[in-house]
Parts: structure tokens; C-alpha cells; sequence
């Protein structure tokens, strides 16, 4: 059990200084050679966990929305209020900002920078995080409180493509707005247009 437990906390420790040295370099322009000097293991270390550096990206992405599943699934467990689970997962989204800004910048920007990743990786894990909202939307309209004609997949896309460009907006540094400015709007402008006329969106 100590010689897993030993394999894990390597690829960790790999994984958290190819999140350093992506952040830093940029993805297309970091070299595995950097990764390895930061973890601090030599080169041939890394292909003995990961494929090349196209799969540390994939396998970063992957650890990382493992944490993201796991946290919002908490962050809704007990939750029955339609309005306060979308609230809650628009927060949980935005509060990655705030956590990890290497992480952020990776998820965001860089994911783009892989060839394999964008058009080789089936993603997923990022399919069931959307279809978390999905299933949201679709309870909302089983209680008939957010509207019928609405497609709940298409919501759900529209609504990750609102936060990433927050993502970009802040990281750029051009964001000068809070993290509880930003969810209140986001909010506002997505429960107007979610719910029946009789409900009004949350003010917070």
C-alpha cells in the first residue's frame, strides 16, 4: 500500500509543477525537461506516469475536474431550492478564480493551446459538469418553475461560456469587479431569463 500511496504523491507533485511551469510558459512553450526540474525528479520520471506532455495536460484536466464534480455535487447535496442550486454552482464555479489562479489560467487558456486536446479528447468529465446544470434546468422545469421551451443543454453550454469569459476577463487583469458582483449578475441575468413571469430572480 505505501509503494501506491508513494506513486500517488509523485504524480501529484508532477502534476502541480507542470501546473506551475504551464501557467508560467504557456503551454506550447513549456518543455517536460521544465516540468521534471520543478517537481524536482529527473526527465525520464515523467514518462513513467505520463505518455508526454499532451497527456499531463489531459491528465491535469482531469484531476482537476474530478475536484470540481466532487465539490459542486457537495455544495448541492441537500440543496432543494431551484434558484439557490443554480446560485451555488455559478459560485463554486467562479470561486476556482479565487483558489488557484495557475489552475484557472490552464483550464482556461491554455487547454486551447493542445492539438490533442481540443480535437483528439472525448472530455468526459466536462460533459457530466455540464449536465449537472442540465439536470438542474430540468428539475426547475418538472416543478414548472423555469420555463418549459427551454433546452437545458443548450443553457448549461451558454452558462459556462458566460463564467469562462469571466475567467478570461479576470486573468487578463482587467477584471475590476468582485467575485460576489460577478455571481450576483451572472445570477440576475440568468434567473430572469430562466423563470416563469410569477417568479422574480434572487436579490442578493
Amino acid at each position: 500500500m505505501s509503494g501506491v500511496k508513494a506513486r500517488n504523491d509523485k504524480r501529484k507533485q508532477i502534476l502541480a509543477a507542470a501546473t506551475r511551469v504551464f501557467a508560467r510558459k504557456g503551454f506550447y512553450h513549456s518543455k517536460v525537461s521544465e516540468i521534471a526540474a520543478q517537481a524536482g525528479v529527473a526527465d525520464g520520471t515523467i514518462y513513467l506516469y505520463f505518455k508526454n506532455k499532451d497527456d499531463l495536460l489531459v491528465q491535469l484536466f482531469e484531476d482537476t475536474m474530478d475536484r470540481i464534480l466532487s465539490g459542486v455535487r457537495t455544495a448541492l447535496d441537500g440543496c432543494t431550492e431551484i434558484r439557490q442550486k443554480i446560485h451555488l454552482f455559478i459560485a463554486h464555479h467562479l470561486q476556482l478564480v479565487q483558489s488557484d489562479r495557475d489552475l484557472a489560467e490552464i483550464i482556461t487558456v491554455e487547454l486551447r493551446q493542445s492539438h490533442k486536446f481540443m480535437k483528439e479528447y472525448a472530455n468526459p468529465k466536462f460533459g457530466e459538469y455540464l449536465q449537472i446544470f442540465a439536470n438542474i434546468v430540468q428539475e426547475g422545469q418538472d416543478l414548472g418553475v423555469i420555463k418549459a421551451e427551454i433546452n437545458a443543454r443548450v443553457v448549461s453550454r451558454a452558462l459556462f461560456g458566460a463564467l469562462n469569459e469571466l475567467f478570461l476577463y479576470w486573468l487578463m487583469g482587467r477584471g475590476k469587479f468582485t467575485l460576489d458582483e460577478a455571481i450576483r449578475n451572472i445570477d440576475e441575468i440568468l434567473l430572469g431569463g430562466l423563470f416563469v413571469e410569477h417568479t422574480s430572480p434572487c436579490h442578493r
